[in-house]
Order: C-alpha cells, then sequence, then structure tokens
C-alpha cells in the first residue's frame, strides 16, 4: 500500500486562520501532489463530545460549517475522503482495545494532555475536585489512544500536525510498537508532518498574546467578511514601542510580521507594495524607523484578502446547496467505514477474537469434544 494521509479538525466552531495555515492549506497542496494514495480528513466530532457533553447541539450545528470551510479552502472530495468520526463505529473498538496497552501514568506524563486539561479548567487531582472543580471526562484523558485508534484504523503512514500535538503522535507510535510486539505485525507506524513554514507552527490570535483561539475570540475565520477581515486587522497588536513612525519597531512578538512571514507570496511586493523588493527589507526600514504600522497593516490586509477572497467565493457557491454537502459526507463516511472495518479484522484476528471467522478453531474443537466422546 502506498503512503496516506490522517488529519481532522474538532467541530467546536468555524476555522480560522491558525487552522488553514497550520494544516489545511497544506492538505490542499498535498491532495494536488498526487504524492499520496489516499488522504482521509476527519470531522472529529466524537472527540469533540468529551468536553462539550453538555452541549451537543454546538457539535451538531458546526459540523456544516467545518465541512464549508474544508471544501471553500479547495479540499476535493474526488480525491480526499471526508468523514465524520462517530459515524465509523469501528474507531471505538478499535480505541477499546488499545486502552489495554496504555498505563494511566502514561496518559498523565502526556505533555499535550496536560496543557489541555489545563487550558480547558478540568481537574486532575482529588483535592481540585473536592473544591468543586470540573473533573476532567476520561473520554477526554483518553484522547491520544482515540488519537491512535483514528490514525491505525485507515493505516496512515503520514500525520500532519502542529508542533504541539507531536506527543499525541509519539503515543500513537508506541501503541503501534507495543500491539505489534504483543499480537504480531498488525499497524502502520505513523510519521510526523509538520509544517515547513516556522510561522505557521504557531500563528497568534490578533492580540499577540497567545495562539488563534475561540474562546479567546481572538481568531480571523476563513468564513469572515472582507470588513470584518480588515478590522480584525487593523487593530492587531504590533510593538508597543512603537509610538511614533520615526520610532524603530520591534519584528519579534510583532503579530502583524508574524502574520506577514505566515502569508507574504514572493510576488506579494510587486503586486502590492513595490516600494520594497522583498519582506527582509520591509522590516529593516520597520526596524530602523521611519515606517508606521498603518501601512504595513494595510499590505498584510491586501496580502490576506487576495487569500481568502477565492475562499469567500466558493463557500458561497457551496452553501446554495447544503444536502449535497452533507451528501459528500456521507459517502465519505461509508468509504471511511469499509476501510476501518477492514482494519478492525485485522486487529481482530491478530488477537484471536475473531472466533466465528476462525474456522481452524472450530474445527479444534470439534475434534476435541468428539474424542471425548469415544
Amino acid at each position: 500500500m502506498g503512503k496516506v494521509i490522517l488529519t481532522g479538525d474538532r467541530p467546536t466552531g468555524r476555522l480560522h486562520l491558525g487552522h488553514y495555515v497550520g494544516s489545511l492549506k497544506r492538505r490542499v497542496e498535498l491532495q494536488n501532489s498526487g504524492e499520496y494514495e489516499k488522504i482521509f480528513i476527519m470531522i472529529a466530532d466524537a472527540q469533540a463530545l468529551t468536553d462539550n457533553a453538555d452541549n451537543p447541539e454546538k457539535i451538531r450545528q458546526n459540523i456544516i460549517e467545518v465541512a464549508l470551510d474544508y471544501l471553500s479552502a479547495g479540499l476535493d472530495p474526488e480525491k480526499v475522503t471526508i468523514f465524520i468520526q462517530s459515524q465509523v463505529p469501528e474507531l471505538c473498538e478499535l480505541a477499546f482495545y488499545y486502552m489495554n496497552l496504555v498505563t494511566v501514568q502514561r496518559l498523565q506524563r502526556n505533555p499535550t494532555v496536560k496543557q489541555e486539561i489545563q487550558l480547558r479548567g478540568f481537574s486532575d487531582s482529588e483535592e481540585d475536585e473536592s473544591q468543586n472543580k470540573k473533573g476532567t471526562p476520561v473520554g477526554f484523558f483518553t484522547y491520544p489512544i482515540s488519537q491512535a485508534s483514528d490514525i491505525t484504523a485507515f493505516r496512515a503512514t503520514t500525520v500532519p500536525v502542529g508542533v504541539d500535538q507531536a506527543p499525541m503522535i509519539e503515543q500513537t507510535r508506541e501503541i503501534v510498537h507495543k500491539f505489534n510486539t504483543v499480537y504480531g505485525e498488525t499497524l502502520v507506524t505513523p510519521e510526523m508532518k509538520l509544517p515547513d513554514n516556522a510561522a505557521c507552527l504557531r500563528l497568534p490570535g490578533t492580540d499577540g498574546k497567545a495562539k488563534m483561539s475561540k474562546s479567546l475570540g481572538n481568531c480571523i475565520y476563513l468564513s469572515d467578511s472582507a470588513e470584518d477581515v480588515r478590522k480584525k486587522i487593523m487593530s492587531m497588536y504590533t510593538d508597543p514601542n512603537h509610538i511614533r513612525v520615526e520610532d524603530p519597531g520591534q519584528i519579534e512578538g510583532n503579530t502583524v510580521f508574524t502574520y506577514l512571514d505566515a502569508f507574504c507570496q514572493p510576488d506579494s511586493f510587486e503586486k502590492h507594495w513595490p516600494e520594497y523588493p522583498n519582506l527582509d527589507a520591509l522590516k529593516e526600514h520597520y526596524q530602523r524607523g521611519g515606517l508606521g504600522d498603518v501601512k504595513v497593516k494595510k499590505f498584510l490586509n491586501a496580502i490576506l484578502q487576495e487569500a481568502l477572497e477565492p475562499i469567500r467565493q466558493r463557500r458561497k457557491e457551496f452553501e446554495k446547496d447544503i444536502p449535497g454537502v452533507y451528501e459528500i459526507l456521507r459517502k465519505g463516511s461509508l468509504c471511511a467505514r469499509e476501510v476501518a472495518a477492514a482494519t478492525l479484522a485485522d486487529v481482530r484476528r491478530a488477537m484471536k477474537i475473531d472466533y466465528f471467522d476462525d474456522a481452524e478453531l472450530i474445527a479444534e474443537h470439534t475434534r476435541k469434544f468428539a474424542e471425548g466422546k469415544e
């Protein structure tokens, strides 16, 4: 079998620029590269429910938003399989078997799990729970096992992720190694694929204080109008000490320049600001002083609008046929289930729990009990 990709997103809201530069844009490039035999794109609704159990309608409504963002960004259902996680029940069964290969202590050491627990304000101790702090749902705690199930079910060789997800892929690799050691070579060991552009690894929010996050309200969404995008860019955090135009400006930690690093194209200056030959020249001018933030923000706005306008237009077309979008998801989920079912059959066979399909086992017991009666 050739190279296979598995990736996806939790449907907790519309997708934003962090998703786009961190993974979505790269997925479109990969689907068009011809390098991969299969690409599976998962809308991880079951995982999203682990910390949204009290608000399932939120997840239900956001599935179509994520699907529209996928399609408008350029993912082609003729080239990739887009599916909904909960519609592939084989994933749950695989995760159940993998749970026996991972200890509680190992999950507690996973830095991504620890970080996400803190981010959501969950308790990670009995002492916290005694103070009425919300406990950590078991499903959320075992996310690395669920993710291992998702990856291995489709025999993914490659998993495009952000740097914060590296510990999760490492845990998947551990599970694969343990399973293959105990039951024999059955599962495929995945490799991690990080974004090529360092600025894309963790795009900050418009406030510059953290990565782009829905909960922090610092996002630029793919579905935002041109005017909303412009307003958000013009309010972006820059260098607080760059008060006057003539003041030297700081590049490090300056959100506008981080976005320029992520979105500038080779022809961006020729199209939108021919006064400068490239981004390095712009940065040098800003650092020595004499260049105002407003001009730089207007340049960033021109670049982002150019990138987002085709996405907005494609979304308008897909919004005209919502039943068609759901049909894409239905077909994708059926296709994904077929592949996952084949992997599950291999896993059950390796674990020797395929009782009804094991003709040799039935024949052995038939002989055994026939001999006992003689």
